[in-house]
């Protein structure tokens, strides 16, 4: 009887210890305003078509040369009135100019592309310095974590850092030059995080919100997914920087910040999911299965 009531007593206290861990829902309803910073109007692109609006954060610490060129495009207007130009499934999609003819004000026609930077681990005011890395092992990089909300990765041996292809993750495109990628066609990861393409094109932000608008795009039906036909690619109205947007027209976004103990708590709870559904913890989390939560500022 003892032993019976020994293992009802373990169980029933083994079940309330595990329903006492707190799922990522429980750590986003306890967070505190300061788990929480707003998106900086000077590096955020509206993309705007329509069916709504993508909100882009553009990360500058990661790629100076390359977001100050799309930031002279959009202050030109390069991109109004351009299109969606390609949906490739379980891939990308990707926009700029089919014919290749609008013309250049101000931005460069030539960027050097920026793969990877220095790591500035020791500068406490750069924004890719505050480094959270993950606990599991990454087979595309040494380490991987997160830098300023943005999914990152980081290789000691040559001290260098980059962001990495994850499920919304911005990219220049660019030819087989290394400087071809000019900022005037850009693309959005819409599928399986092809990570095979870290530290061969620039990464420069990521879709904050708005992602399903480019993800539920028409699939192309040319080669690598690009639209064959101009009846087949959507329209882009505008992009802007929000920063150039009425106070009353911006889309006012925080988003989860990387460097806190909250974040710590929510990729532990992502790691070992628990409840009735799971019957196996996994113990670890790849990169790109982080989420990054954003909410919307009332």
């Amino acid at each position: 009887m003892l032993s019976t009531s020994g293992v009802v007593f373990a169980q029933t206290k083994n079940a309330s210890a595990k329903a006492s861990k707190p799922s990522m829902s429980d750590i986003l309803k306890a967070s505190q305003a300061s788990d929480w910073r707003l998106l900086n109007p000077e590096n955020t692109l509206y993309l705007d078509m329509e069916k709504g609006r993508v909100v882009i954060e553009l990360a500058p610490e990661f790629a100076p040369k390359n977001v100050a060129n799309i930031k002279a495009l959009v202050k030109e207007g390069y991109f109004d009135g351009l299109a969606m130009i390609r949906s490739h499934d379980n891939y990308v999609a990707q926009w700029g100019d089919p014919g290749e003819k609008r013309e250049f004000k101000n931005a460069a026609k030539e960027v050097e592309g920026e793969f990877t930077v220095k790591l500035n681990k020791h500068d406490k005011q750069d924004k890719q310095a505050t480094f959270t890395q993950l606990p599991d092992v990454d087979g595309y990089a040494p380490q991987v974590g997160h830098a300023n909300s943005f999914a990152a990765a980081r290789d000691p041996k040559t001290q260098t850092t980059w962001l990495t292809h994850c499920y919304g993750a911005i990219g220049v495109a660019r030819g087989n030059e290394t400087n071809s990628g000019n900022g005037s066609s850009l693309y959005a990861v819409t599928g399986h995080a092809p990570r095979n393409l870290d530290r061969n094109i620039t990464v420069v932000g990521r879709v904050r919100q708005g992602i399903e608008l480019l993800s539920s795009l028409p699939r192309g039906t040319g080669a690598l997914g690009f639209y064959e036909k101009a009846e087949e690619r959507t329209p882009i109205k505008s992009v802007r920087l929000a920063s150039d947007v009425p106070e009353g027209e911006r889309t006012k976004l925080e988003v989860f910040r990387t460097d806190t103990a909250n974040f710590k708590a929510l990729v532990e709870a992502q790691r070992n999911r628990e409840g009735e559904w799971y019957k196996f913890a996994a113990n670890h989390i790849e990169l790109c299965n982080v989420p990054i939560p954003v909410r919307v500022v009332k």
